[in-house]
């Protein structure tokens, strides 16, 4: 049956190519309405997955550092770090946009508000993705940007791109380049829901072996609907009428295999893990033993390319010789034995002292926890 297809939207032309995006027609099951950043969010898997990457980059520690090894010092965050937007919504905020535009369209865009005396940015304030085209001129080869329909100069303009592809000046989109993926699971949960609420199917067939004109037949169906609405007592029916319903399971009638194979891809464009993290059936035999292996594998498959990308994008906007930096260990969660376990062994070896040990679990600070621990007496194993 051909219900699904990814429509696509004219766009304006400039001298270098752009990737047409999904058609902003009207939305019924058999066109699905991709031409905003945030309609793909209504396939749940997609949901799922962009707001768990973009959660935990948005909120997980970040901070400020000076020099590595013995000399390694943090630093105070600038205000780019604490409130980048200057809008009073903080960091947590506005690394989600980021991410979110990032993850939907390839690109985010913003322009600089403020810069510092060394020409750092102080201050960014962030464009929709949607609102903004990008372009190189064909005979400088400097960029050329739009956004909301004004012209916005190079200097002003603040780009990051994800998926870049030589010779283009803007990266691709993962929504633009699986809309039919996207619009596949969307078309088939919207044309379960019409199924049922518009009527897609009848509910049975009133039959008779004799022949019967139009008029004849509309005047049965009537009597017989007639004394359906109201009533749950039973229908008495006169010589040769049959009634026979119609029903249909609800895996054909939801597509629900479909379902299930467009959730576990859309899951896997942002990462070859993500569907096993979230749970979805790919029909595997991937599993996970623990909650500290499930949280790994986030980190590995999906995660940590974009803290590096992020790391690196707020180091650029730092003075040279500081650096951006993340607090991968808190993404593990492990179970109180194997953590204290942990704590032992990095107390035992002098790699932590008490402090900080303390300080990890959220618990006070002791006059005596700065100091390490004194190093055991060895001991020597006799074998039998």
């Amino acid at each position: 049956m051909s219900l699904f297809f990814a429509g696509r939207e004219k766009r304006a032309v400039f001298t270098e190519p752009e990737i047409p995006r999904p058609s902003a027609a009207r939305s019924t099951f058999a066109r699905i309405n991709l031409a905003r950043a945030e309609s793909s969010l209504q396939k749940v898997a997609v949901w799922a997955a962009v707001d768990v990457i973009a959660s935990l980059v948005s909120t997980l520690p970040l901070d400020v550092y000076r020099g590595v090894g013995k000399a390694r010092k943090e630093l105070d965050k600038p205000k780019v770090m604490v409130d980048p937007a200057g809008d009073g919504y903080g960091l947590d905020d506005w690394v989600y946009q980021y991410m979110l535009s990032l993850l939907l369209r390839g690109n985010t865009y913003g322009t600089v508000g403020d810069r510092d005396r060394l020409g750092n940015p102080k201050q960014v304030v962030l464009y929709h993705p949607d609102e903004v085209q990008g372009w190189r001129d064909p005979k400088s080869g400097e960029p050329q940007w739009r956004a909301g329909g004004k012209k916005v100069p190079a200097d002003e303009m603040w780009h990051r791109r994800a998926y870049p592809v030589p010779g283009r000046l803007l990266g691709l989109s993962p929504v633009e380049h699986h809309a039919m993926t996207i619009g596949l699971g969307l078309a088939a949960s919207r044309f379960g829901m019409q199924w049922f609420e518009d009527g897609a199917h009848p509910s049975g067939m009133l039959t008779n072996d004799a022949a019967l004109d139009a008029g004849q037949a509309r005047t049965a169906k009537e009597r017989f609907m007639a004394s359906l609405r109201g009533s749950r007592e039973p229908v008495v029916l006169g010589q040769g009428w049959k009634w026979a319903p119609i029903s249909v399971s609800a895996n054909e009638s939801q597509f629900l295999e479909t379902q299930r194979y467009t959730s576990a891809e859309c899951a896997r464009i942002y990462g070859p893990g993500m569907p096993e993290i979230l749970g979805y059936d790919t029909g595997g035999s991937m599993t996970y033993a623990n909650v500290e292996q499930r949280s790994l594998d986030l980190l590995t498959y999906a995660l940590d390319r974009w803290l590096v990308r992020t790391e690196r994008m707020f180091t650029g906007m730092l003075p040279e010789g500081q650096y951006a930096k993340y607090n991968r260990s808190a993404l593990a969660r492990t179970d109180l034995l194997t953590r204290f376990r942990a704590h032992a062994i990095a107390l035992q070896n002098r790699w932590e002292v008490v402090n900080e040990v303390r300080d990890l679990e959220d618990m006070a600070p002791v006059d005596w926890g700065d100091k390490p621990n004194e190093l055991p007496a060895p001991t020597i194993k006799i074998s039998d």
